[in-house]
Order: C-alpha cells, then sequence, then structure tokens
C-alpha cells in the first residue's frame, strides 16, 4: 500500500494495532484520539484515507462526514464502530461513508479495504444526500455483529433509497417483515405510506387499483409470495408492469429457501420472480450467527425491563444453554423465550434450569425416576409435558417440518451418551446394556458424533 491514513479512535490500543499494521504495509499513518485534530488533519489536505470511530470524546464520527465530504471532496472513510447496528450502517451510508466496519473488526479485511480504498480514484458525489434519519430503537432482527448480520447491513444500506423491487428470503421468525418495514421507514419514502398486500387484495377486481391507491407511491410488501395463488400472482405481474402514475417500492418476502424449485412445480410464476427479484435480501437463520444470541437475549431482557418487567441477567451457563439450542423458529422464539423467563425468573439471574425448562424437550431432555426415588413421574408423562411445552412456544403455528427425527435424536443422543459413561467406554458392554448390535452402536456413534472415552469402571 501507497499512501497517508488518517485514524482516529479513542481507544490507544487500536490506535497501536493500525499505526503498526499499516506501517508495515507502506503507509504513512497519523493517529489520533481526538476529531477535532482529525478535522484539522483533513481541512489541511493531509491523509489519503480516514478510518475513524463513531463515538469519541469530543463528538460523533458520522456527524463530520458531511464536513470531511465538503472540505475534501472524494476523501474515502472508513467507518469502525462499537455500536453494531442497522442504524450505524444506513447512517454511515446515508453520510457516504466509503465503507463500515463493525467492532471487534478483523484486522486483514480492514487492511484490504484500506487498501481498495488507496487504490480507487474517488470521485466527489452528487451534493444533495437525503437528511439524517433520527435514532431510533431497533428491531427484532436488526441486532447482531456478526459478519453475516454486518453484511446484510451493509446491503439493506445500499438498495435501501433505490427504485428496484426488493425480494427477502429466510427462514419463519427471521424478520423478514420488520426488515422490509425498517426498509421503508429509513428510505427516502417514509413519509409516504407502507402497505401489506394480500392475496383477496389481488384478487378482487378492484383490488390491485385500491391497493395502488392506498400505497400512493410509497412502499408495498406482499408477504409470503409463493403463498400467493396463480390468479394473485399474475395480477401482481400486470401492478407491476402498470403501476400508476405513483409507483410504489415492490418488496416481498418467502420463507421458501429453493424458489427455482418453487418456478419448476407452478407455485411460483416465473414473470413475477424475474420481477420481484431485482435485489435479494437472504436473513440468515438464528443458528448461522450464533455469536448474536448473547447480544439479542441482552437486548430483549432490556426491552421486557422497559416494559415494566424486573430487571434480570442471564447466567453464564444460561447463555450457553441459549447458544446451543437449534432455534428452529429462529429470533423470534428467541424473543418470546427471553420474554416469559423475564417473567416468570425467580431471581435477578436467569439460571440454566430456568432456561432448560423454557427450551422444552430439545434442551431439557426427560429426567425421569424409574424404580423409584423424589419423584414417580412416568417416562412418557415427562415426555408429553416437555413436548406440549415445546408446541406451546411457537403459539399459533406449527414447528418446522422433521420433529419426529429431531425428537428421537434428541433423546437417543444422551441415552448413548449416558450407557457409554455407565459401562466405562466399553461398546460391547454399552451395545449389550441397549439392548442393540455393535455395528449398528458404531454407525449410531459415527453419525450422532458421540465422543467415546474409554476408562475404568468400578463396577
Amino acid at each position: 500500500m501507497d499512501g497517508t491514513v488518517l485514524v482516529a479512535d479513542d481507544d490507544r490500543t487500536i490506535r497501536t494495532v493500525l499505526t503498526q499494521a499499516l506501517t508495515r504495509a507502506g503507509c504513512k499513518v497519523h493517529a489520533t484520539s481526538s476529531l477535532t485534530t482529525l478535522m484539522r488533519w483533513v481541512s489541511e489536505g493531509k491523509g489519503d484515507v480516514v478510518i475513524s470511530d463513531v463515538m469519541m470524546p469530543d463528538g460523533n464520527g458520522l456527524e463530520m462526514l458531511p464536513k470531511i465530504a465538503q472540505d475534501r471532496p472524494g476523501l474515502p472513510v472508513i467507518v469502525i464502530s462499537a455500536q453494531n447496528t442497522i442504524m450505524t450502517a444506513i447512517k454511515a451510508a446515508e453520510a457516504d461513508a466509503y465503507d463500515y466496519l463493525p467492532k471487534p473488526f478483523d484486522l486483514p479485511e480492514l487492511m484490504k479495504r484500506t487498501a481498495k480504498a488507496l487504490s480507487e480514484k474517488r470521485t466527489a458525489q452528487a451534493a444533495g444526500r437525503i437528511e439524517m434519519v433520527e435514532e431510533r430503537p431497533d428491531e427484532l432482527p436488526l441486532v447482531g455483529r456478526t459478519e453475516v448480520m454486518q453484511t446484510l447491513y451493509r446491503l439493506i444500506a445500499r438498495v435501501m433509497n433505490t427504485d428496484m423491487p426488493l425480494l427477502i428470503t429466510g427462514e419463519s421468525g427471521t424478520g423478514k417483515s420488520l426488515i422490509a418495514r425498517a426498509i421503508h421507514d429509513f428510505s427516502d419514502r417514509r413519509t409516504l405510506p407502507f402497505v401489506v398486500g394480500e392475496a383477496a387484495d389481488m384478487i378482487e377486481l378492484e383490488g390491485p387499483s385500491r391497493l395502488l391507491g392506498q400505497v400512493k407511491g410509497g412502499t408495498l410488501l406482499i408477504d409470503e409470495l409463493v403463498d400467493l395463488p396463480d390468479e394473485a400472482q399474475a395480477r401482481l405481474v400486470r401492478m407491476m408492469d402498470a403501476p400508476s402514475d405513483h409507483a410504489p417500492r415492490f418488496i416481498a418476502t418467502t420463507s421458501q429457501q429453493n424458489l427455482a424449485k418453487q418456478m419448476e412445480s407452478g407455485t411460483l410464476r416465473q414473470d413475477l420472480y424475474y420481477r420481484i427479484c431485482g435485489t435479494e435480501l437472504a436473513v440468515p437463520a438464528l443458528r448461522e450467527r450464533v455469536e448474536d444470541i448473547a447480544l439479542l437475549s441482552e437486548h430483549f431482557l432490556t426491552r421486557a425491563e422497559s416494559d415494566g418487567a424486573a430487571r434480570h441477567v442471564l447466567s453464564e451457563d444460561a447463555r450457553e444453554l441459549l447458544r446451543h439450542f437449534a432455534w428452529p423458529g429462529n429470533v423470534r422464539q428467541l424473543e418470546n423465550i427471553v420474554k416469559r423467563l423475564a417473567l416468570t425468573a425467580r431471581s435477578e439471574e436467569i439460571g440454566k434450569s430456568e432456561v432448560a425448562a423454557a427450551l422444552g424437550p430439545q434442551t431439557t431432555g426427560v429426567e425421569p425416576v424409574m424404580g423409584g426415588g423424589a419423584s414417580n413421574e412416568k417416562l412418557s408423562d415427562a415426555v408429553a409435558r416437555h413436548l406440549q411445552r415445546y408446541f406451546d412456544l411457537h403459539g399459533d403455528m406449527l414447528p418446522p417440518p422433521g420433529l419426529y427425527t429431531r425428537l428421537l435424536k434428541e433423546v437417543e443422543t444422551p441415552l448413548i451418551e449416558i450407557a457409554l459413561a455407565a459401562t466405562g467406554g466399553n461398546q460391547a458392554k454399552c451395545a449389550d446394556l441397549l439392548g442393540i448390535n455393535r455395528n449398528t452402536l458404531r454407525k449410531k456413534i459415527t453419525d450422532l458424533d458421540i465422543e467415546v472415552t474409554r476408562r475404568r469402571k468400578l463396577m
């Protein structure tokens, strides 16, 4: 790399790390903990690239971007921030930041983007930029610092103010409709209506014209596109081809993952897909962003507290249990679990046992007492109780398909692990204890990825 980089961050460690890395790469570096100093350097013509934190002791780095663009048109500014929310990415894009990275950032990735900024000859953007939107609380899916979420934030920021149709895909419970609403609320159409189109609106003779009259050039959301009957899909195609004088922004959502298969089967019209898929936003499932679970849980506990619940925190064991849950209902299921815990927890710290009871059979397993003891509950009764709780967690929705196989696996894995532990890892004895063939046991150990440790067992 060749050039001068201005670094502004109030964290001395970050300034040191960036200075050393950029210097080794061949750059000259000026580092400061003050926005005032940074702005003086910019006004003096110093620097080819700026790397700036957002929250500084003497101001907000994002608020300085318009002034930097005015003083030095085309000077690339890479924003780094510990405020890892959708608003940071949106504001950075609106203020014409060259790039945005969340903290903690990946140093090689930041170096790569800095090198790209240095190599590109940036031209000044048009002077007219949309006004900054006011800070507002983050909604359900828009909290996360994982790379998949940061990538989604940046893509949302880039497509937010375009007119092209948008297709948002993702499993049930990932927050597709809320993302559509957030795109509208932060876009330059935010003063116009946001309307959700139903299948009945499409099928009625005057339905499409009524919808267009309601939306008035705002945003029209078609929820679960593939669920629309063919007649409704055909009318939507005609709407998109002749939307009237005040054309809306068309956004559609779908939880179907294989749209090519849906088109082959005729469930989704090809002409509709090619019109609506101007840009596709793929919302990750919660299991693909495990590192965000603790952050989301804290977010929901804080929200519950603001709604009148007592203050609660999760113990380390409880957080680990949440991390290892499958989350078939995604973020919506996590929110419901945390809300319930906020209302029912007996003390300020929510423990592992309380979380396990709320999660149901996939995590709690069964704890029957066979042949006497402190409880006379039958195994079947315990399974029924946990299963009922699991179904209750989904409210009016059914759990994801494949419940039978998932449940058997949840019971089978601990059964084999405990049997192996009881027999000191001796697979012959374990197979005999379980009453299955030794080869069958070996296959299950491999398929279920069970670790076998041989040790002496006093029996």
